[in-house]
């Protein structure tokens, strides 16, 4: 027996599996969109791993340089002296024109003396010219003829200038100029006090 459904109620069935399909449809799109949208923005950072030397390179190029250097090859040379080869090039003869320096009979080269010195000479420092010297004192033109002696034992000389006599004792000064020192019989002492200079005149004979 059949039963017939009514037309509102299939009106909703079809409600609800549109809603469930939709339901099922927003789920799946919103897991694929969730990383894009709601995922880190921020970019990992990467760490920078230094680099190892190009050991093997390097050891490459010096193997390329040493094969690449000449070699050296002293299989072909004789070690042993030969004499003859040494007296041969003691033989050769000097041509040249200078000294030569392996011989010791060589005359040296003279070398020319410059006639005068390349650096100009300094002038000599030269000081103060030195103080002209005094003038030396003129003599004493006093002459000495003769002495007396006093009851004291005190003397007194006699002078003579030109036409004049003085007679002084030990202290006394002459003419103003001369001071009469120590008396004794054949010399007396007097200075000339112009010229601070004393001198001894000797007993003149008459």
């Amino acid at each position: 027996m059949s039963m017939a459904l009514p037309l509102g109620a299939e009106n909703k069935r079809n409600v609800y599996i549109v809603i469930a399909l939709f339901s099922v449809i927003l789920v799946a799109g919103g897991w694929e969109l969730y990383p894009s949208i709601f995922g880190s923005t921020t970019q990992p950072v990467q760490r920078a791993v230094p680099q190892a030397a190009p050991a093997v390179k390097v050891a490459a190029s010096a193997q390329a340089t040493a094969a690449s250097a000449p070699k050296t090859d002293n299989a072909g040379i004789d070690p042993t002296l030969r004499m003859d080869k040494l007296a041969q090039s003691e033989n050769i003869e000097y041509e040249g024109s200078g000294r030569n320096i392996f011989s010791a009979q060589s005359a040296p080269v003279a070398i020319p003396i410059p006639a005068a010195s390349a650096r100009p000479t300094a002038p000599v420092a030269t000081g103060p010219p030195p103080p002209p010297s005094a003038p030396r004192p003129p003599a004493i033109d006093l002459k000495y003829f003769g002495y007396s002696q006093k009851s004291d034992k005190s003397f007194v000389a006699y002078f003579t200038r030109g036409e004049d006599v003085f007679q002084a004792k030990s202290g006394d000064i002459v003419d103003r100029r001369y001071k009469v020192g120590a008396i004794k019989a054949n010399s007396v002492e007097v200075t000339d006090l112009s010229y601070n200079n004393t001198q001894t005149l000797p007993l003149a004979a008459f």
